[in-house]
């Protein structure tokens, strides 16, 4: 099925490709897309009413996140990954746990490479946590919050000594979901984003160095 321009302008934003304080020209992205200005122009609409985009005079960037809507995007993130991991734990099914298992696994070969890759993979696993919750409306929640974090111009991944831990957390959140302790799933994962917020303001401050 052939993407539309705003699945493709959001794949871009979401991989890196524009980045906070990038310009969106509707001519070059027509071009480059392959489609005519119409669905571009009405994507960039689209986008700017979701505050994915945002006007710099005349101009249309990437929006970026200041340190309260960071927190704030963190605040509710925590407690809706946390019911997430909580309903996965009593509703997801043997095959859906084995997947879960199987990427915490997989991941661990990824580990001192390429930031972005582990942040792709990141992105897979916490969805699957999102699906294996078996609430529609949870999962929409939270793919309305995963947009908002493409906003951020780096993955906490980048930062020293973060993708080990990380990883380690993700086998934590996995142990609980096997055992069908929706309790335990639900603070491992907590306190799982809580680390990642605290490793992003680390960065930020200039504390913690990207690699």
């Amino acid at each position: 099925m052939q993407k539309d321009a705003y699945t493709l302008i959001m794949e871009a934003i979401e991989a890196g490709v524009y980045k906070p304080g990038d310009r969106l020209v509707e001519s070059e992205l027509a071009e480059r897309l392959g489609v005519s200005r119409t669905p571009v122009r009405e994507a960039l609409q689209r986008l700017e009413t979701q505050a994915m985009l945002t006007r710099d005079g005349r101009s249309l960037i990437v929006a970026s996140l200041d340190h309260n809507q960071l927190a704030e995007l963190y605040a509710v993130r925590t407690e809706l990954e946390g019911l997430a991991a909580r309903l996965a734990a009593r509703h997801a099914t043997p095959e859906e746990v084995r997947v879960l298992r199987s990427m915490v696994t997989e991941d661990r070969g990824l580990l001192g490479g390429d930031p972005r890759a582990l942040s792709r993979a990141n992105k897979r696993f916490h969805k699957q946590i999102h699906l294996a919750s078996h609430n529609r409306f949870l999962v929409q929640q939270l793919d309305l919050v995963h947009r908002s974090m493409a906003l951020m111009a780096n993955t906490s991944f980048a930062a020293e000594g973060r993708d080990e831990v990380a990883l380690d957390e993700h086998d934590q959140i996995v142990r609980a979901i096997e055992a069908g302790d929706g309790e335990a799933a639900y603070q491992a994962l907590k306190s799982h984003i809580s680390k990642a917020f605290e490793t992003r303001l680390r960065v930020d401050s200039g504390e913690l160095r990207l690699r």
